[in-house]
């Protein structure tokens, strides 16, 4: 009996004990809560604002001619050149070619660090020389026409509507002054002008084609269509494809943006649709591959009419 009797003593002094750690440790975290500041923002949600790009807020040049060849084809043609940066020690290859063609034209060569041509570089690829030159001088519709009609041919115009990448606007350029085409139109807002990349990615080809900035493209669109110039536009809902199309006469190729394609207003300025077959699982083009493919369908004809 008087074993029991302890035992129950024990149980119900242990049992207070832990009563009595309880309330304590709830009290002190009464206490600690009560002198915390709550947090305002625990439960808000907060926006991630990302960084302000600043190469992307910057402009870029268009007094700047980067790439061994590129400046190569500059020194050969009409375009004012005030001076070139070479890197130093930089004696092999094509450079020798720019050296020797930049002494006969009289144009000052500085050799610099290649540190230099990188702080200077616009496009991250110079190979080794920098030509400073005056900016791309653009030509009017009507020199575009002009020289159309100088050489006895129907003209053979490219519209660019909204090409903002200048590795596309380059490559359509050099395969535009391959197949022939007698200038390119563009419009002065939501398109890439004449840049460095731009004329490196034209591997020059830029000194050879008329290219035009027009405010209004679709105005533009309309007069060419009063001199007599149809409009195609290229569109992946063309009524039909490019190799049934009769190209024969001047004809102006319209190719849209790389993701929003031809605008609205400027496909119902087009004459006819034309698309490209395509059989994949990827429906859509790259625009210069695009545009290429067109340009060549019209070099095509023409050399076949002779």
């Amino acid at each position: 009996m008087v074993k029991a009797s302890r035992n129950r003593d024990a149980k119900s002094n242990n049992s207070k004990d832990r009563r009595v750690n309880r309330d304590f440790k709830e009290s002190r975290n009464t206490k600690d809560n009560r002198g915390t500041k709550p947090n305002r923002f625990e439960n808000t949600r907060v926006q991630k604002i990302a960084p302000i790009d600043d190469a992307a807020q910057k402009p870029m040049r268009e007094d700047l001619i980067e790439g061994r060849n590129a400046v190569i084809e500059a020194l050969k043609s009409d375009r004012t050149i005030e001076q070139i940066f070479v890197a130093k020690g930089d004696v092999e290859g094509s450079i020798n070619v720019v050296l020797g063609l930049a002494k006969d034209n009289g144009i000052v060569v500085k050799e610099v660090d290649r540190k230099k041509l990188d702080q200077m570089s616009e496009t991250g690829s110079h190979q080794g020389v920098i030509a400073i030159v005056t900016p791309y001088k653009y030509f009017s519709v009507e020199n575009i026409l002009d020289y159309a009609e100088s050489k006895g041919e129907k003209p053979f115009i490219i519209i660019l509507d909204e090409i903002e990448d200048p590795h596309n606007f380059g490559s359509i350029i050099r395969t535009a002054e391959v197949c022939g085409a007698h200038g390119i139109i563009i419009p002065k807002r939501r398109n890439v002008g004449v840049t460095p990349t731009v004329y490196k990615s034209s591997a020059g080809a830029v000194e050879h084609m008329r290219i035009a900035k027009v405010t209004n493209l679709n105005n533009t669109i309309d007069g060419l269509k009063e001199k007599g110039v149809w409009i195609y536009g290229a569109d992946m809902e063309g009524e039909n494809y490019c190799f049934d199309v009769n190209f024969d006469g001047a004809a102006a190729i319209v190719v849209g943006s790389e993701g929003r394609g031809i605008s609205r207003l400027t496909k119902e300025k087009c004459d006819v649709l034309i698309k490209i077959p395509m059989v994949g699982n990827i429906t859509s083009l790259n625009a210069s591959v695009a545009g290429g493919i067109m340009m060549y369908e019209i070099l095509k004809q023409r050399i076949k009419r002779g």
